[in-house]
């Protein structure tokens, strides 16, 4: 079929440049986007005279029906035409006749594009922001639910010091907040429209920009016509959040595999997100848990494909950045299905609080406060880390926990061990006299719970919907 641009040429594209070359296969994702797109675009041009209210009516109602008969299956998007906008236009003029020859004016595939993408990146922030809140009310819950069930804390993998199940989910809440800080930052950095910016130099015709901005819920137009068509930014900011988002999945995940195992016995999977062996009965695999932890590499792969792309690229627009459409869209999919799937795990996920509370005290964790305890006798620090030290080497030629050794055994090693010794070292109080903000003890996760109600309670996104209210 005629393209777009046919005028300028005297003969026919060849086929494999014109495949090369075509993007239908990927952006007709847009769809819709591209007709909100056009619909408050000639909106503006009636507005501003451009066009008649009966031409804006007939190309509305245009659009308002290709876009109901691609949802009911009716229309269906086919790769004759180069792109989504072709589509588009292609039928609205089939339906209309001349007026839908109208639509682009004014206009140019290089503005479209970047408010579709727009449109669409940020449409899809907003999903994405749901289901880390969705994975933060989880993870509150268990918060709650686990206060008091002690665990060891690692560092290197080794056991350390003790601390609460709660205390170990409250990182990871900590950095799924983060993660939904970025993501709003990112919306309101990218919530400014592009169309109007023309090819890269604007037009001749009288747009109001600031209209069509509204129309779209932009906070208002882009400031630079060659930037308007130029910036990815929003999607290298996107992937970027992304990548930390299964970042933190994944870190998430290993632990899960970890404490899945025979060695650890800390948790059970559902058997909905399990899976078995074809030879080995026995086996219960953490399946999801290792998808989520190697799906995070496609998610990167992306993040660096569009990076690569983006560096040598002068102003304004070039045609390699129709490269930033596949791989972001598979990101996007893939983190949507990996946080959906990973908040129904760990939701179904059951705590072995028994085995978690005997490998803390079986790993030493409460060495330090054995420690600490001599220092409160009195012994200098440096001394009672090797009285300690002994009491540890001790217990391991004896196959004894620092819990087990009797008070002859203790004053063997250093008299100035008493009864008091034992509430000292046990794992309620190491866990909580640790008071300061942001420690495992009980007060100071009880705190720390309620601030984080108090977040979820106070969303962004409920909170930018009221304030546009206000601005309306």
């Amino acid at each position: 079929m005629a393209q777009l641009w046919g005028g300028r040429f005297t003969k026919e594209t060849d086929q494999l440049v014109y495949q090369f070359n075509a993007s239908i296969t990927f952006d007709q994702k847009f769809y819709r986007q591209d007709i909100e797109g056009s619909i408050a675009h000639v909106a503006m041009l009636h507005k501003q005279g451009i066009l008649t209210k009966d031409e804006q009516d007939q190309i509305i109602e245009g659009l308002t029906g290709i876009r109901e008969d691609i949802e009911n299956g009716t229309l269906q998007i086919t790769e004759e035409y180069e792109d989504i906008h072709s589509f588009v236009e292609a039928n609205l003029t089939e339906r209309i006749g001349e007026a839908g020859k109208k639509l682009h004016t004014g206009r140019s595939r290089n503005d479209q594009v970047a408010l579709d993408m727009r449109l669409y990146t940020r449409l899809e922030v907003l999903y994405v922001d749901e289901l880390v809140n969705d994975l933060l009310k989880v993870i509150l819950k268990i918060m709650e639910e686990h206060l008091d069930t002690y665990m060891p804390g690692f560092t290197h993998l080794q056991k350390a010091q003790p601390i609460t199940l709660a205390h170990h989910m409250g990182a990871y809440f900590e950095m799924f907040k983060r993660d939904r800080l970025r993501l709003k930052d990112i919306y309101h950095r990218m919530n400014y429209c592009p169309l109007g910016a023309g090819a890269l130099a604007g037009t001749t015709y009288p747009l109001d920009r600031a209209y069509t901005a509204k129309l779209m819920g932009f906070d208002g137009p882009t400031l630079n016509s060659i930037d308007s068509v130029a910036d990815r930014d929003y999607v290298i900011e996107f992937l970027s959040a992304l990548s930390t988002i299964m970042m933190h999945l994944s870190r998430f995940s290993e632990e899960v595999i970890i404490w899945n195992t025979n060695e650890y016995q800390f948790v059970e999977i559902d058997d909905a997100y399990s899976t078995g062996s074809s030879i080995m009965p026995q086996k219960k695999n953490p399946d999801i848990a290792e998808l989520v932890r190697g799906k995070t590499g496609r998610v990167y792969g992306a993040l660096m494909s569009i990076l690569t792309t983006m560096k040598g690229l002068p102003l304004a627009y070039n045609k390699d950045m129709q490269e930033d459409k596949e791989l972001t869209f598979d990101a996007i999919d893939t983190v949507k299905g990996c946080l959906a799937l990973f908040t129904g795990m760990l939701d179904t996920m059951k705590f072995n609080q028994a085995r978690m509370e005997q490998s803390a005290k079986g790993g030493f964790t409460n060495a330090t406060d054995a420690a600490d305890y001599l220092v409160g006798k009195g012994v200098p620090f440096r001394d009672a880390h090797g009285i300690v030290g002994r009491l540890v080497l001790y217990c391991i030629d004896h196959q004894k926990s620092l819990d087990d050794m009797t008070i002859e055994e203790y004053q063997a090693i250093n008299p100035v061990f008493d009864e008091d010794i034992y509430d000292a070292i046990s794992l309620e109080t190491c866990v909580n006299k640790r008071l300061t903000t942001g420690a495992p003890g009980r007060e100071a996760m009880q705190s720390v719970i309620e601030a984080c109600k108090n977040y979820l309670a106070h969303d962004w996104q409920d909170e930018d919907k009221e304030e546009r209210k206000k601005d309306e």
